[in-house]
C-alpha cells in the first residue's frame, strides 16, 4: 500500500493509476463499517484510495476535536489487509495551509437537524470532501448510511457543482446489540454502552409500525421518541421524520421517509436512522 501524506504525492499516484479509483474518505479509529466501505470499493474499482484526516472545520468549538480517538498505525494496517492501494494522510496544515480562507456554503438538506444544532458542520464537511475529491480525483466515492444527512448534503453538492464521482451510500453495520458503529461509540462508559442499543430500538419500532401500515409523519415520530424516552440513561436531542434527499420535515402522510434520532448518554452524543420503508434484507450486523 502506497502512504502520502500530501497532495502532490497522492496527484502523482493517482496520475500512475490506470482504469477507475474509488475512494472511501475516513477521519481514522477505524471499524468495520469504514472497512465495509472498503470492501464494496475494492468489487467495483481497479484501485481503492482510502484518506484518514481528523477534520478540525466540521468541529465546533465546543465539540470533541482535540480527544477525538487517533491511531494511524492501526488505521494503516486495516487498511493495508483490506487492500487499499492508496491511504492519504495529510496533516491540517496540508489541507489547511497559512492563509486559506475559501469554504463550501451548503443549504437544502444542511439546513436542520444537524445543521441546526452544529453550526458550520456541514460547510467543513463539504470543504474537505470537495479538496478530496479534487486531489484524488475518483470516479466513485463510498459513504455510510449511518451518517444519513452528510450523504445527502454531499450527494447535493455533487448534483449542484457537477462533481465527477459517482456517490456510493452503503448500509450501517452494526454491532450484534444492534448499536450502529461509531468510533465515538468509544467515548461511552460500561453502563451508557449498555443502554446505547436503545437508538436502534427506537428505529425498529417505527419500522414494525410502518409494516404494519401506519403511514402518519407524527404517529411514527413519537413512537421513536417514546421508546428512547424510556431509557434512564438517553436524553433525546431530537427524533425526525424527513424526506432523504431534502431532510424537510414529514408532517402528514409518509410515502417514503427517512427516521432520524441523536441522543446523549452522558457527554456523548450519538446519531442513527432508519429508512422507510426499509431496504431489502436485513442492515450489515443485524
Amino acid at each position: 500500500m502506497n502512504v502520502a501524506q500530501s497532495i502532490a504525492e497522492t496527484r502523482a499516484w493517482r496520475g500512475r493509476a490506470r482504469g477507475s479509483v474509488g475512494l472511501v474518505p475516513t477521519m481514522g479509529a477505524l471499524h468495520a463499517g469504514h472497512l465495509s466501505l472498503v470492501e464494496r470499493a475494492r468489487r467495483e474499482s481497479d484501485h481503492v484510495a482510502a484518506s484518514v484526516f481528523v477534520n478540525p472545520t466540521q468541529f465546533g468549538p465546543q465539540e470533541d476535536l482535540s480527544r477525538y480517538p487517533r491511531d494511524l498505525e492501526r488505521d494503516r494496517s486495516l487498511l493495508d489487509d483490506a487492500g487499499v492501494d492508496l491511504l492519504f494522510a495529510p496533516s491540517a496544515a496540508e489541507m489547511y495551509p497559512v492563509g486559506f480562507s475559501t469554504g463550501v456554503d451548503v443549504g437544502g438538506p444542511a439546513a436542520r437537524l444537524e445543521g441546526e444544532r452544529r453550526p458550520g458542520h456541514f460547510r467543513g464537511v463539504v470543504t474537505i470532501v470537495l479538496k478530496l475529491f479534487q486531489v484524488v480525483e475518483p470516479d466513485r466515492a463510498y459513504f455510510g448510511q449511518k451518517d444519513a444527512q452528510q450523504l445527502a448534503v454531499v450527494r447535493r453538492m455533487v448534483r449542484d457543482l457537477d462533481l465527477r464521482p459517482a456517490i456510493v451510500a452503503c448500509p450501517t453495520i452494526r454491532e450484534p446489540d444492534g448499536l450502529a458503529m461509531s468510533s465515538r461509540n468509544l467515548y461511552l462508559g460500561p453502563e451508557d454502552r449498555r443502554a446505547a442499543p436503545v437508538l436502534h430500538r427506537a428505529l425498529q419500532r417505527a419500522t414494525a409500525l410502518w409494516r404494519e401500515g401506519e403511514r402518519n409523519g407524527p404517529v411514527l415520530r413519537q413512537a421513536v421518541t417514546d421508546v428512547v424516552s424510556a431509557e434512564p440513561r438517553a436524553r433525546l436531542d431530537y427524533a425526525s421524520l424527513v424526506d432523504p434527499d431534502t431532510f424537510a420535515e414529514v408532517e402528514g402522510r409518509a410515502e417514503s421517509c427517512l427516521t432520524a434520532l441523536a441522543a446523549f448518554f452522558g457527554s456523548t452524543r450519538l446519531i442513527d436512522n432508519a429508512l422507510l420503508p426499509p431496504p431489502p434484507g436485513p442492515e450489515r450486523g443485524e
